[in-house]
């Protein structure tokens, strides 16, 4: 007699697609990074599938149907589409991320119309906001106290007819907003890659400005009060100003020269040269460089994943790019903790601190120094050059390499062992100099006077 007891079928599949629906619909609504998910927890799909079927096992066990709840291909074809439909909804991501939608060139040919808008009264230390999508802002100071726009709007469209339409609808206004003023495009939304909006904006000298631009290079010059900068895309640059400088970007080159304030630099980005500054250079971030600095009255502050400086003045000029890490002339204390560079540093005039690895380090004095120098590197050697006249105290040890120095004194030992460590200890001179500590591994050590 047949068994007329019905076949029970499995809850995997439905609970299945709950489960990835449910990641669908918060990756549509909460920004769910499915990429990072779907790398890092996929073996959680595989985990989910067995307790099911250990469940479904006991409990044809417990009926009396040992052999229920097999796997079947249905299931096995179930998980493989699932995992693929996760997969492309990732690789869309990345997709997106690496080349959004408003970056698509836009068919049709280019338009330019004048842009004019009138002048909106100011106080003459008021604070303005200037806000545009796609374009270029110029922003200089003027004598009178109110704000003046001016300028084009790049359309792009099939036909002029076209453009003038959408050119029409398009303009630029300055409100009042609280205690300040805001300058912001009026119908041009932010993936409308049709239109493009170039600013020329004069305001008065002693007003505080903000920017922000999502697309396009900003140019400030000759204001009074602190300039704020945020860009996603585009080159700025500032000059001639006697307050703060605080530029934040995400792709594009930054040049600031001739400032009296602190100049602060953040986010990621290309190319950045500041030069003359009175105050401090601050940059945060990862930029691919060259970067460059030139007499930063008060410093600099570098920190990104592979570098850590901290110069307390620099009278002459910083360079860092294509593997090289150059200072020349900083009279204060330094710092530096770095990989993989080429770090060459002359006439340092307060403490040397250097912590390099994978790089040669050279440090050059043509004056005695006064200070401690303390070098530490690692699979590559160390060079230091130093005036005969110098005085000072030394403690050198290198392993698997060699230690040669030209100066010369009965105080100074050097011993080795057959490890292959070396050791260079001792006083050099008739006053009483620096310290110096100088370690390095599979590498060596030269001290050499300054020619």
């Amino acid at each position: 007699m047949a068994n007329s007891s019905p076949r029970n079928r499995s809850i995997f599949p439905g609970l299945a697609l709950l489960f990835v629906g449910l990641l669908l619909l918060l990756h549509n609504y909460r920004g769910l990074d499915i990429r990072y998910l779907l790398g890092h927890w996929w073996p959680l799909i595989f985990i989910f599938w067995g307790g099911i079927k250990l469940y479904e096992r006991t409990l044809g066990s417990r009926s009396g149907q040992p052999g229920s709840s097999p796997i079947s291909g249905g299931e096995v074809f179930l998980v493989v589409g699932l995992i693929s439909l996760l997969g492309m909804v990732a690789a869309v991501d990345v997709i997106r991320n690496k080349f959004p939608l408003e970056d698509l060139p836009v068919r049709g040919d280019k338009f330019d119309f004048d842009l004019n808008v009138d002048p909106q009264p100011v106080l003459a230390d008021a604070r303005i906001a200037i806000r545009n999508l796609r374009g270029d802002i110029a922003v200089r100071s003027a004598d009178e106290s109110e704000v003046r726009v001016a300028g084009k709007k790049n359309i792009k469209a099939w036909s002029e007819r076209d453009a003038e339409r959408i050119a029409s609808a398009t303009s630029v206004e300055v409100v009042k907003n609280g205690d300040g003023y805001e300058v912001h495009p009026v119908n041009a939304a932010s993936r409308d890659s049709r239109v493009g909006l170039d600013l020329e904006i004069s305001v008065p000298k002693k007003a505080s400005i903000t920017i922000q631009d999502e697309r396009g290079d900003v140019s400030v010059s000759d204001m009074a009060k602190p300039v704020v900068v945020n860009t996603k895309r585009g080159d700025v640059e500032v000059r001639d100003t006697a307050g703060d400088v605080t530029v934040t970007t995400g792709k594009g080159d930054i040049k600031v020269s001739d400032t009296k304030g602190n100049v602060k630099i953040a986010g990621h980005g290309g190319e950045i040269n500041v030069s003359s500054a009175s105050g401090g250079l601050t940059i945060d971030g990862e930029f691919y460089g060259p970067i460059r600095a030139d007499k930063i009255a008060k410093g600099v502050r570098f920190v990104s994943q592979r570098t850590d400086l901290t110069l307390t003045q620099l009278s002459g000029h910083m360079e860092t790019g294509s593997g090289n890490f150059e200072i020349a002339d900083a009279p204060g204390n330094l710092t530096l903790r770095t990989n993989s560079y080429d770090v060459s540093i002359e006439n340092a005039g307060g403490k040397v601190k250097v912590d390099n690895r994978n790089g040669n380090v050279e440090v050059r004095f043509s004056v005695p120094p006064k200070e401690d120098i303390e070098i530490t590197n690692s699979s590559s050697p160390i060079t230091l050059t130093l005036p005969e006249s110098s005085s000072f105290e030394i403690v050198a040890d290198c392993h698997s390499g060699d230690i040669d120095s030209e100066f010369s004194a009965d105080s100074l030992k050097k011993t080795s062992t057959e490890s292959g460590d070396v050791h260079l200890e001792g006083k050099y001179g008739s006053g009483r100099g620096p310290k110096i500590t100088l370690k390095t591994s599979y590498g060596s050590i030269s001290i050499h006077k300054t020619s």
